[in-house]
């Protein structure tokens, strides 16, 4: 699901890119006989009426961002009760990945253990632009160090994917046609991976090179990756342009 986009010169999010472009903010649902699960959850609906809730970041990005795409509508679209989700992963606390947590009020929140120490940590977050009104709102709360199997038989497990930023995570999936990897922003599109074009900014810069070799080797293996922000793989309407079953 599409929870808002954002229009930025590529050189913004990839160092020396020329032109501008409009990526999406995708927030991902998977439904488990143990439970429902989302990862990322877009934009916070405020922005859907001022961009003054990202402070400075308003200079490099134009929101694009409708009522009825926000979260909750999102999931209400598709019968799903927001305040029936069990699981809460947030692959990072960038405005774009938690600004609909507060759609789903219930569900246990599962983030890494560096992440959540990062934005605790004064310097780290004004880097990263952290804002807590978005993200620490009371959800119970499962810190987790390194991969981590949410239900124990293998079908969701949390990737560690630090780089990007320092506890930065990625979510693997796997469905009956195979293992999907949702890489969040350890891998913004396939441009980052082919190219090994990166942001301007990072915590780690050869932590995030070796997760993408990580990357292309899983790819090489029959894993299908969904990128953080490529518009290819996804439609106007906010729905994945690639068949995933």
């Amino acid at each position: 699901m599409v929870c808002g986009w954002l229009e930025t010169e590529l050189r913004s999010i990839l160092a020396k890119q020329p032109g501008r472009v409009k990526i999406p903010i995708p927030s991902f649902l998977i439904e488990h006989p143990k439970g429902r699960v989302i990862f990322d959850t877009g934009l916070h609906r405020e922005l859907q009426d001022s961009s003054d809730r990202i402070g400075e970041l308003a200079k490099f990005f134009e929101v694009h961002y409708r009522p009825g795409e926000e979260l909750g509508a999102r999931l209400r679209s598709r019968q799903v009760d927001p305040e029936r989700i069990d699981y809460m992963i947030n692959s990072h606390l960038h405005f774009d990945h938690v600004g609909g947590n507060a759609d789903v009020p219930n569900a246990r929140w599962i983030i890494q253990r560096r992440e959540w120490d990062a934005a605790a940590d004064p310097e780290l977050a004004k880097r990263n632009g952290y804002n807590r009104a978005d993200f620490d709102l009371g959800h119970q709360l499962q810190l987790i160090d390194g991969e981590h199997d949410l239900f124990g038989d293998a079908t969701v497990v949390c990737v560690p994917t630090y780089g990007h930023t320092a506890g930065h995570q990625s979510l693997r999936v796997r469905l009956d046609g195979g293992e999907i990897l949702l890489t969040a922003d350890s891998c913004y599109m396939r441009k980052v991976l082919e190219e090994m074009v990166l942001p301007p900014f990072a915590h780690d810069f050869d932590a995030m090179r070796q997760v993408i070799e990580r990357f292309r080797a899983m790819e090489r293996a029959g894993t299908r990756l969904i990128f953080g922000h490529d518009p290819d793989q996804w439609r106007d309407d906010g729905a994945l342009a690639i068949p995933v079953q």
